[in-house]
């Protein structure tokens, strides 16, 4: 992209993970049933945005401008994870954390880069176990694990 853009975009996320952070501080610490409180992963998703855009931010200062090329923006991609992401919202409830993570990913390693679909499937699979045995298991906390029809 531009540097110009680069920077307002890391000074945009930059104030929304703040934002995020402090607005987190404002939820319930606890919640029943699971240790881990509804105020964790908000802020800790905050964090890492902010985080990221100082990154982004520190990077833009060392841009060399005889270098930058300009890029086709890739409206089908950016559409396809839109739609994915607002459809994994909608069903995450509905289908369970671990089948629509699965498929999320999946739709999105194949968005970014077609092919090896073996590998997106491996790495998806690993992802969606991993992250709900973790969070359920380790720090019991509660996440939709099958779709509600299986229960």
């Amino acid at each position: 992209m531009s540097k110009t853009f680069d920077r307002f975009a890391a000074v945009a996320f930059l104030a929304i993970g703040v934002l995020f952070m402090l607005e987190s501080l404002r939820i319930s610490k606890s919640a029943y049933g699971s240790a881990v409180g509804p105020n964790v992963f908000p802020f800790l998703l905050g964090l890492v945005l902010a985080l990221l855009s100082i990154k982004l931010l520190l990077e833009t200062l060392r841009y060399d401008v005889a270098n930058t090329s300009r890029r086709e923006l890739q409206y089908k991609k950016f559409f396809v994870i839109l739609i994915s992401s607002i459809l994994y919202a909608m069903l995450l409830e509905h289908v369970g954390y671990i089948i629509t993570t699965f498929l999320f990913l999946i739709i999105g390693f194949q968005t970014i880069q077609r092919g090896d679909i073996w590998k997106s499937i491996i790495i998806s699979a690993c992802f969606s176990f991993g992250v709900y045995v973790v969070y359920v298991k380790l720090l019991q906390g509660t996440l939709p694990s099958w779709p509600v029809w299986f229960s």
